[in-house]
C-alpha cells in the first residue's frame, strides 16, 4: 500500500509532468502548421529554399531550413544558412548613422553639402533625414544604370547628381535606393571608414553576429545561398553585378535567420542606440504639407487590426528578405528566400498569425465599382503586359524609369503562367496625396492575385503592384 506521502508525491510528479508534456504539445502543434504553411506557399509559389526564425520576447522559438540554398548540388536551408538581405541592410545603415547622430558627428537636419562638399544645385536643400526617409525627391537607379561596372564611390556620388531630383526635398514620398547609397558614402566621409566596416565593428561584432558581412563573390564564405530567379517559369541563377557595386549601402548584406533574430533583440533595449533613437527611428516621416507617410528611418510602419507592426522587406539578386516586428505583441517573424520572385510578405505574416490568429489581416471584401472604366481600362494593360506591349506613354515618367523595361518584363512573367483571368473585382478605392488609388482582387483558375493601381488626375499611371493574396 503507498503511502499518503507517496501519494502526494506521486501527484506532484505527475501534476509536473502534465504541465510539461502540454505546453510541448501546443509548441509541436504550432511548429507542425508552420511547417504546413511555408512547405505550400513553397510550392506554389516555387521557391527553393527558406529559412524561418520567430522570436518572442527576444527569444528564438523557432529557427528552421525549409528545401535547398543550392538546387544544383542540392544543399538544405538550414537556419545558419547565408541569405542577402536587399533592402533589409537599410534598417543597419539607418542605425549607423543614428549612432554618428548620438555622437554629435551627423545633424539630420544639415544639408549634404556639410558631408559631401560641394554638390549640385538640386541637392542643396536635401538634409540627411530626406535621405533617411525616402522623401529626398531623389530617383532610383537609371535604366541604363550598368551593374556590370565596378563603381567607385566618387564616380556613384558624380553619376547620382546627374539625375534630376522626380519633386523638391520633402514634398512627396519616394522610394529610393540612391538615397540609401548616399548614406554609405556620408558614413564613410565622417567616419574614415568604408560603412561595411563600420558596422561590423559597432553593430555585427557587439551583437554576436558572427556571419553578417558585405557581400562578396570571391571570398569563401560558408553556408551560402545562391539566388534565383523565374524566366518563363523555368528557374535560373541571380544576374551577376559587379563587386563593388554589389557593396553599397541600399542593401548589399549577407545575413542568416539567427543573425537576425539577435538584431531583433537588441532592439528591445539600449546596447545599439537611445530608446529616444529608436523612437525617432520609428516615426512616420512628416511631410512639407503637414501630412505624414508611414514610414520612419529604413522602416516601414503599420498596423494590423490595432496591433502595431515595424517591418521591411529586402530584394537583390534572386533573394527576398523581411523582417516584422509586431511591437505590442513582442513577437518577431523572419523569412529570407532564395527566389526573386517569392512573396516574402505573405510568408511573414502568414507564420505571425500562426502564432497569434489577431494578427491575420481581414479579408477584402469586394465593393461597388462607379467607374468601370477605370477597371476595364486595367484589364486591358494586364493584357498587354502578358503580351509585352504594354505603353509606357500611359504611365507618368516617374513609373516609367521604374516599370519599363525590367518591371513590365516582371509582370509578363508573373502573369503568363495563370492562364486567363477568371474576374476583377474592386476591394478598395481612395484618394491618397492627389492620386486615385484602386485595389482589385484578380481571380485566375489556381490563384488570387491583390494588384494596386495609383491615377493621376490626368489618367497618367503613378504606381501599379501585385501579389499573391
Amino acid at each position: 500500500m503507498i503511502s499518503k506521502f507517496a501519494a502526494r508525491a506521486l501527484a506532484i510528479i505527475v501534476g509536473l509532468v502534465l504541465l510539461y508534456v502540454a505546453p510541448c504539445t501546443a509548441q509541436d502543434a504550432t511548429a507542425t502548421k508552420v511547417d504546413d504553411f511555408i512547405k505550400s506557399e513553397m510550392q506554389k509559389q516555387h521557391i527553393p529554399g527558406v529559412a524561418l526564425a520567430v522570436v518572442k520576447s527576444g527569444q528564438v522559438v523557432l529557427a528552421k531550413g525549409y528545401g535547398y540554398s543550392n538546387v544544383e548540388h542540392q544543399v538544405p536551408v538550414k537556419p545558419e544558412t547565408i541569405f542577402q538581405s536587399g533592402s533589409v541592410g537599410k534598417q543597419f545603415t539607418a542605425t549607423a548613422v543614428m549612432m554618428l547622430v548620438e555622437e554629435g558627428k551627423i545633424n539630420l537636419a544639415e544639408n549634404l553639402g556639410k558631408y559631401l562638399g560641394n554638390v549640385a544645385d538640386a541637392w542643396k536643400n536635401i538634409t540627411v533625414q530626406h535621405l533617411l526617409t525616402h522623401t529626398a525627391g531623389m530617383t532610383d537607379y537609371p535604366n541604363d544604370f550598368d551593374y556590370r561596372r565596378d563603381y567607385t564611390e566618387d564616380e556613384m556620388l558624380k553619376l547620382m547628381q546627374t539625375l534630376p531630383l522626380a519633386f523638391q526635398p520633402g514634398e512627396k514620398w519616394q522610394y529610393s535606393n540612391l538615397g540609401y547609397v548616399t548614406l554609405g558614402i556620408i558614413i564613410h566621409k565622417v567616419t574614415g571608414k568604408f560603412y561595411g566596416d563600420f558596422m561590423q565593428e559597432r553593430i555585427f561584432k557587439p551583437l554576436g553576429m558572427t556571419t553578417a558581412r558585405i557581400i562578396s563573390e570571391s571570398d569563401l564564405v560558408p553556408n551560402r545561398a545562391a539566388g534565383y530567379q523565374l524566366i518563363e517559369g523555368e528557374l535560373k541563377n541571380q544576374d551577376w553585378v559587379a563587386p563593388m557595386t554589389n557593396t553599397t549601402a541600399d542593401g548589399a548584406l549577407y545575413l542568416t535567420a539567427l543573425d537576425m533574430a539577435k538584431w531583433d533583440a537588441a532592439l528591445y533595449g539600449e546596447t545599439l542606440l537611445k530608446k529616444t533613437s529608436f523612437d525617432r527611428m520609428w516615426t512616420a516621416v512628416k511631410l512639407n504639407n503637414g501630412k505624414t507617410y508611414p514610414y520612419g528611418f529604413g522602416w516601414s510602419l503599420g498596423e494590423v487590426r490595432g496591433h502595431r507592426i515595424i517591418e521591411h522587406g529586402g530584394a537583390w539578386q534572386g533573394f527576398k528578405a523581411m523582417i516584422s516586428r509586431y511591437v505590442d505583441d513582442q513577437l518577431t517573424v523572419i523569412v529570407l528566400a532564395n527566389l526573386s520572385e517569392a512573396n516574402e510578405s505573405k510568408l511573414a505574416r502568414g507564420v505571425a498569425a500562426i502564432y497569434n490568429p489577431e494578427l491575420a489581416p481581414l479579408p477584402l471584401q469586394p465593393i461597388e465599382d462607379k467607374e468601370p472604366q477605370v477597371t476595364a481600362r486595367v484589364k486591358e494593360l494586364l493584357q498587354k503586359f502578358v503580351a509585352g506591349t504594354a505603353d509606357s506613354n500611359l504611365f507618368t515618367k516617374e513609373a516609367q524609369a521604374v516599370i519599363f523595361p525590367e518591371g513590365a518584363q516582371r509582370f509578363s512573367e508573373l502573369l503568363k503562367p495563370l492562364d486567363t483571368l477568371n474576374q476583377i473585382r474592386l476591394v478598395e478605392r481612395k484618394d491618397e496625396d492627389g492620386l486615385r488609388v484602386y485595389r482589385y482582387r484578380l481571380t485566375y483558375k489556381d490563384e488570387l492575385l491583390l494588384l494596386a493601381v495609383s491615377l493621376t488626375k490626368e489618367d497618367k499611371i503613378a504606381g501599379i503592384d501585385a501579389e499573391p493574396e
